[in-house]
């Protein structure tokens, strides 16, 4: 079942938010789903509530045969292939689609890892960079759930250093196999996979991937780890003393490795914030209907101002979630459309590197808080294992380790915009001087009125200057050695999240309201209202700890100054626009947006 082609976005650079003004027929958000799109999107949710619930007790008492059952039966329904070409048993449909099964399948943390441990990390290694017998041998079989993959990156010794790997490969001496010596840690499904995606240096120097089967000779798993959450999921760690692998399962090229790893957590990280917007709306729909049941002084505590401000911020954050992963997945879509070959949609997918990154750490964490609050709408009763709240809250807290740390992420995002503007590909050292020229002229006068949240449009673009800002000044001050100033770098990646966080936001309401009027948008004007006022205020702390870092004097003063321009705006009335999208989702029993 081929793909419709409709995803109205332009394939904007990646990056480029920052330097530039998106239209908002250009973005693709969640109101634009096709009938297909929408359809593979129902058809994961019922299979999570039919079949994945009542084994869910079964799943978290690590069941192995449930859990294979469960991806077998996910496989006849298509959903394990979303990814796969036709050609090879797939269904071959787009990110959009592969992000809608990612957020359904996290009704439950632990199936949610494995499905997307196995759909995500353990096959498209072989969709991207497999030949073609490794293609046609293991890739209807993963779409089928007849096998199931892992993926081993990470050794004790070099977890966020990947490259960094101890495991060793030689030819053997007949030159029919590779020998593989060492241990790979983490590896989710280990315990019930047929297939590990390994990675090792060929030669103590070149890093490469193999595919190893399960039984091969040398390759022997270690136990269980015992973890904080995802407890329903296998995790070991996988041991290789003279593990002999056939040759014909090299996967891709001797020292090409880092393109396989760095290109497929690219994948996983935007899909790991499909996932935490899914995680998201659970916790909230969980915590709505616990409190409204729950009374205390006679009353329901939904009808209290403070757990009113809970459920307002999570359904807000969720939504602001919900509109980042899909732009970027529509803009990946953009870029692929044509596109025939795997091997040539990975350029298209590592434009958007800095996007994947920003939606890895930001989601990540806004789950952390959505779970966080959840325990807390549960009082006591969210501290113990008779209710869901505390699983949920032990199960997030492995995405801002997964898929490289946060604090990776963090670098990786003024790091890739760094050199991609000294390679000429992103002005935005130009656009950075040219602001301090704005900067040192007087004030334009306030603009008019602009439209349907016109204020928060100006916001947005406050805040990309204020980025735009600081980096300019970082490396300015510190040239080739600002790698090394990780605090600076990770105020500026906290910037551009919240201005990426911000325009997705007011685009998809804009959009919405382009399409179906502004009065049947007036719920979400008022989260993106609420957090706009919220997310400049982080912007604005983040960019003061930014420039008290890199520049101090009359220079620190002046750029105070600018930034205080930048963020000027009108307040509102955040307390009354939270409740309004709290009782939405009281009185909706659920996610409300």
């Amino acid at each position: 079942m081929a793909t419709e082609t409709r995803t109205p976005v332009v394939a904007a650079r990646g990056g480029g938010f920052l330097i530039e003004e998106r239209k908002v027929e250009e973005v693709f958000t969640p109101e634009d789903f096709t009938d297909e799109q929408r359809m593979i999107g129902e058809t994961a949710a019922e299979f999570m509530e039919k079949e994945m619930v009542p084994r869910l007790p079964r799943i978290l008492s690590l069941d192995y045969g449930a859990t294979r059952e469960l991806l077998r039966k996910a496989g006849e329904l298509g959903l394990l292939g979303v990814e796969i070409p036709e050609e090879y048993g797939g269904a071959g449909l787009d990110k959009v689609c592969g992000c809608l099964v990612s957020e359904k399948s996290a009704r439950d943390g632990s199936f949610a890892v494995s499905f997307m441990g196995h759909t995500g990390i353990g096959t498209l290694p072989i969709v991207y960079f497999g030949n073609e017998a490794q293609k046609r041998k293991y890739l209807p079989r993963f779409a089928a759930g007849e096998w199931i993959s892992s993926y081993s990156l990470s050794e004790a010794s070099s977890a966020s250093d990947a490259m960094n790997a101890q495991a060793r490969a030689v030819p053997s001496p007949d030159g029919a196999s590779w020998i593989l010596n060492g241990e790979k840690m983490w590896l989710t499904n280990a315990g019930f996979a047929d297939v590990y995606i390994t990675f090792a240096k060929v030669g103590g120097e070149h890093f490469t991937a193999f595919i190893i089967d399960k039984g091969s000779p040398g390759a022997s798993l270690g136990a269980e780890e015992r973890k904080t959450g995802i407890k329903g999921s296998s995790t070991c760690p996988l041991i290789l003393q003279d593990a002999v692998v056939p040759k014909e399962n090299l996967l891709g090229e001797i020292g090409k490795g880092h393109k396989i790893a760095f290109n497929i957590l690219n994948i996983g990280r935007f899909k790991l914030g499909a996932g935490c917007v899914g995680g998201a709306k659970g916790a909230l729909r969980t915590a709505v209907g616990y409190g409204k049941g729950r009374q205390a002084f006679g009353h329901p505590i939904t009808d209290f101002g403070l757990v009113k401000h809970k459920l307002g911020e999570m359904a807000i954050l969720a939504w602001v979630a919900e509109a980042m992963v899909y732009r970027t997945a529509g803009m990946i879509d953009r870029r692929l459309a044509g596109v025939t070959r795997a091997a040539e949609a990975l350029p298209c997918i590592e434009e958007y590197d800095v996007e994947c990154s920003m939606i890895k750490v930001w989601c990540s964490e806004m789950l952390d808080y959505v779970v966080d609050e959840t325990v807390q709408v549960f009082g006591g009763s969210g501290f113990v294992e008779d209710y869901p709240a505390e699983r949920y809250w032990r199960d997030a807290r492995v995405n801002r380790i997964f898929e490289g740390t946060n604090e990776i992420n963090r670098l990786l995002v003024p790091g890739r915009l760094v050199r991609r503007a000294m390679k000429g590909e992103l002005p935005v050292f130009d656009k950075a001087t040219a602001l301090l020229d704005e900067v040192a002229a007087p004030p334009a006068a306030a603009p008019e009125d602009g439209g349907f949240l016109a204020a928060e449009a100006r916001m947005a673009e406050g805040a990309k200057k204020a980025a735009l800002i600081g980096l300019g000044l970082a490396a300015q001050r510190y040239g080739a050695g600002l790698s090394e100033q990780q605090e600076v770098m990770g105020h500026f990646a906290d910037i551009a999240m919240e201005t990426y966080a911000l325009e997705s936001a007011v685009l998809r309401a804009r959009k919405r309201a382009a399409a179906r009027g502004e009065d049947a948008c007036r719920l979400q004007a008022a989260a993106v209202r609420c957090f706009a006022q919220d997310a400049l205020d982080r912007v604005e702390v983040s960019a003061r700890r930014l420039l008290a870092a890199v520049a101090e004097g009359d220079a620190l003063r002046a750029s105070l100054a600018a930034l205080r321009r930048f963020t000027r705006r009108e307040v509102e009335n955040t307390v009354a626009l939270r409740r309004q999208v709290a009782e939405a989702a009281i009185d909706h029993g659920d996610y409300p947006l």
